[in-house]
């Protein structure tokens, strides 16, 4: 990651957020940056793996997150990283991560 790419979220607004709210914006990155992947666009999917890991790095660093939630932020992190950086990868692990953030995006829909 170079830069910031979310000034005014870095800047304390992220920090207002909910954790579903949170993970289910950064779930967003995560699929675009999925689909960027499979579709072979270099450039998308790097701009989108940036934004979702800077958006996993506010999360965690969230000091509303303590223990076991931001032991289970950094764990999505990491998921996602090994999804595209590491090998071998399962073929369903895309799946699953969308499915994961899915769940977040879907409750903070509901408690709006």
């Amino acid at each position: 990651m170079t830069s910031v790419r979310h000034e005014t979220l870095s800047a304390g607004r992220w920090h207002r957020l909910s954790l579903s709210e949170q993970l289910g914006n950064a779930g967003s990155e995560v699929d675009r940056a999925i689909r960027a992947w499979r579709a072979g666009n270099t450039a998308r999917f790097q701009s989108a793996a940036d934004r979702a890991l800077e958006l996993l790095d506010l999360t965690a660093q969230d000091d509303r997150w303590r223990g076991h939630r931001r032991r289970e932020i950094l764990r999505a992190r990491a998921e996602f990283c090994a999804l595209f950086w590491d090998e071998p990868v399962s073929p369903s692990s895309a799946e699953s991560l969308s499915r994961y953030f899915l769940h977040f995006a879907s409750r903070a829909r509901r408690a709006r």
